[in-house]
C-alpha cells in the first residue's frame, strides 16, 4: 500500500533529496505542494506532511492552522523543517499541534530517520482499533502465542454483542458505535478491577472482544459483572418505548415485520491448561463453539468450555 508525504515547499530540492534517500522504500511516495496548492493536502489526506519553513511565502504557523481546521487531517502527524531556532517560534508550533520540529542545521540524515521513525510509529497504531483504543487482531494473537510459548495456564473470554445488526438498522451505525465503545468501557473495567497484571483485553473488530486472564483471576465472576453491568446500562441506548417493549420491530427482505430482542451480550470461555492447545486456531475454534451455546439463550450470557481437549 503506497503511503504518501506531502512535502510544502516551493522549490523540488528537498522532495527530490528525500526521494533518493528513501529510494529502497518503494511504498513512500514524496510530492511537492506548493502553499497555493494546499487544498490538495487538505482534500487528499496524506500520511505525513513536512513543511519547509524557510522555503514558503506564509507563517508556518497559519498554515498548519488551515490544516488542522479540518477534521480529517486531525490524525495526520507534521514536520516543520526550519532554520528558525527561536524557543517561541518552536513552542508556537507545538501548541498547534505539530508533532515535530525538526531543525535544519541537523541535515538531511536526520530529517531521514525522523520520518522513518514516524512511520514505525503509524504502523504501530494500525494494530490499535480506533474506535476504542484497545489493541487489534495482530496483538491479540501475539499475546496468545506468547502464553502458549510460555507454557501459561490462562482463561480467554470471546465476547460479543447479539442483535447488534438489528440495533444499527434501526438507530445507525453512529449509535451502533456508541454501544461498542460502552462495551468496550465495561470490558476494560471489570477486568482490571481484578487487581491482577497479567490480563489483557483487545478488540478483534465490530462488536468482537476478547479478555486473556491469568491463572488465579476469577473468571465467572468476571463474566457476571460484565453482564450485570451491561444489561443495567445498555437501555440508555434505546428509546424509551424500545427499551419498555423489550424488543426492536424490523422489517425483513420479504417484507414481514419482525421482532428482535434488545441487545445483549454473549461470552464464550476457553480455559487453556498446559500443553492443551497446539495453536492460537485451536483455541479460537473452541471460543467460537462456547460463544456459540451462549447465544442459544435468551438475553446475556457465558458459557465455560469445560471439556479435556
Amino acid at each position: 500500500m503506497f503511503q504518501e508525504v506531502y512535502i510544502i515547499d516551493e522549490n523540488e530540492e528537498l522532495t527530490e533529496e528525500l526521494k533518493q534517500a528513501f529510494k529502497k522504500n518503494e511504498d513512500l511516495k514524496f510530492k511537492k505542494i506548493s502553499v497555493e496548492q494546499i487544498e490538495q493536502v487538505i482534500k487528499n489526506l496524506p500520511h505525513l506532511i513536512i513543511l519547509n519553513d524557510d522555503n514558503i511565502n506564509e507563517k508556518a504557523i497559519d498554515i498548519c492552522e488551515k490544516i488542522r481546521k479540518h477534521e480529517g487531517n486531525n490524525i495526520i502527524p507534521i514536520i516543520v523543517l526550519s532554520s528558525n531556532e527561536d524557543k517561541q517560534f518552536k513552542m508556537d508550533l507545538a501548541q498547534n499541534y505539530v508533532e515535530y520540529y525538526v531543525a535544519k542545521s541537523m541535515g538531511l540524515e536526520y530529517l531521514y530517520y525522523r520520518i522513518r521513525n514516524i512511520f514505525r510509529l503509524l504502523l504501530v497504531n494500525r494494530t490499535i482499533n480506533p474506535l476504542t483504543g484497545l489493541p487489534g487482531n495482530n496483538i491479540i494473537q501475539t499475546e496468545l502465542k506468547k502464553r502458549l510459548l510460555n507454557r501459561e495456564k490462562f482463561t480467554v473470554l470471546y465476547l460479543d454483542l447479539d442483535n447488534f445488526k438489528a440495533y444499527n438498522d434501526v438507530y445507525g451505525f453512529l449509535k451502533g458505535d456508541e454501544i461498542i465503545k460502552y462495551t468496550a468501557r465495561i470490558i476494560v473495567k471489570n477486568v482490571n478491577n481484578q487487581e491482577k497484571t497479567d490480563v489483557f483485553v483487545g478488540h478483534i473488530g465490530g462488536d468482537d472482544f476478547v479478555a486473556i486472564l491469568g491463572e488465579d483471576v476469577e473468571y465467572e465472576k468476571i463474566c457476571q459483572q460484565i453482564i450485570s453491568e451491561f444489561d443495567l446500562g445498555v437501555k440508555s441506548f434505546f428509546t424509551e418505548e424500545d427499551a419498555n417493549k423489550g424488543y426492536l420491530k424490523i422489517q425483513n427482505r420479504r417484507g414481514k415485520m419482525e421482532h428482535f430482542p434488545l441487545t445483549s451480550i454473549s461470552i464464550g470461555v476457553v480455559i487453556v491448561e498446559e500443553d492443551q492447545f497446539a495453536n492460537v486456531l485451536e483455541i479460537g475454534e473452541i471460543g467460537a463453539q462456547v460463544k456459540h451455546l451462549a447465544k442459544k439463550y435468551k438475553g446475556s450470557c457465558y458459557a465455560i468450555d469445560r471439556r479435556k481437549h
